[in-house]
């Protein structure tokens, strides 16, 4: 039976003529999503946090899940949100920034902010097992989880993810951030990159090989210091907030 847990559904909130695209990250749900989906629509743009295919429900939705769903489900985001908007900026976290970073050189949107976007898949065992990953799933379905490094301790509790990375998953995962490094220098339009000096799970040098293999001459950083990995929910979630109203301001000024 698939459950959905609370958090774990999308969410729109209607507004003005700009909307904002937000994509959670791996094994995540729009839960991560949802507090800065509020504050942006307190700004008065139109907000609508996706929900992954295999994500949000049950673990065993997951396995099923391929790279093109994921690319797919941003792609149904982006239509929606069309349909009520004139300007669209994306905004994902980790493997939300990966997709929104590959949707930045594949959509026809103004801008785009990846939040502890990897370069590559931060573990390299993956890259090199990446063809053994399908066939090794069948006999070991997930890999344990480290220990979350959110920082916030009331958001650690209420954090919606999943419990565990499902191995098939974790391969279709290493695909998406391949497509999206081959996909980066067609990037051109506004894109802006945060991330956490405290990030256990990418480091932040992945910043930098990102900045450099984007097409865009306009890239602007903002760097956290007491934060994990999920910085939308944590101790510095305010900053990272207004730096994303004052960045999607910046696109539309650009824009017009």
């Amino acid at each position: 039976m698939t459950i959905f847990p609370e958090g774990g559904e999308p969410f729109f909130f209607p507004g003005g003529r700009t909307g904002c695209l937000l994509i959670h990250g791996f094994t995540g749900a729009p839960n991560e999503m949802r507090l800065l989906g509020e504050h942006l629509a307190a700004c008065g743009f139109s907000v609508l946090g996706i929900r992954l295919s295999g994500h949000g429900t049950d673990m065993t939705d997951l396995l099923r899940a391929r790279e093109q769903d994921w690319v797919a489900s941003v792609e149904d985001g982006y239509h929606l949100l069309r349909g009520c908007t004139d300007h669209i900026v994306v905004l994902g976290l980790s493997m939300g920034g990966v997709l929104a970073l590959h949707a930045g050189a594949c959509l026809p949107v103004d801008g785009v902010v990846a939040m502890s976007a990897p370069y590559r898949t931060p573990h390299p065992l993956i890259q090199h097992m990446r063809p053994a990953l399908p066939l090794l799933s069948l006999f070991w379905r997930y890999a344990k989880k480290s220990d979350s490094d959110l920082v916030d301790e009331a958001a650690r509790e209420t954090h919606v993810d999943y419990e565990a990375h499902p191995l098939r998953a974790v391969a279709e995962l290493e695909d998406l951030v391949r497509e999206m490094q081959a996909s980066l220098p067609d990037v051109r339009i506004p894109v802006l990159l945060i991330h956490s000096r405290g990030d256990t799970t990418v480091p932040s040098d992945h910043v930098g090989l990102i900045t450099n293999a984007l097409g865009s001459k306009d890239i602007e950083t903002v760097w956290l210091q007491s934060s994990g990995h999920v910085i939308t929910r944590d101790v510095e979630q305010d900053r990272v907030f207004k730096a994303c109203e004052r960045f999607i301001h910046r696109v539309l000024e650009k824009a017009s």
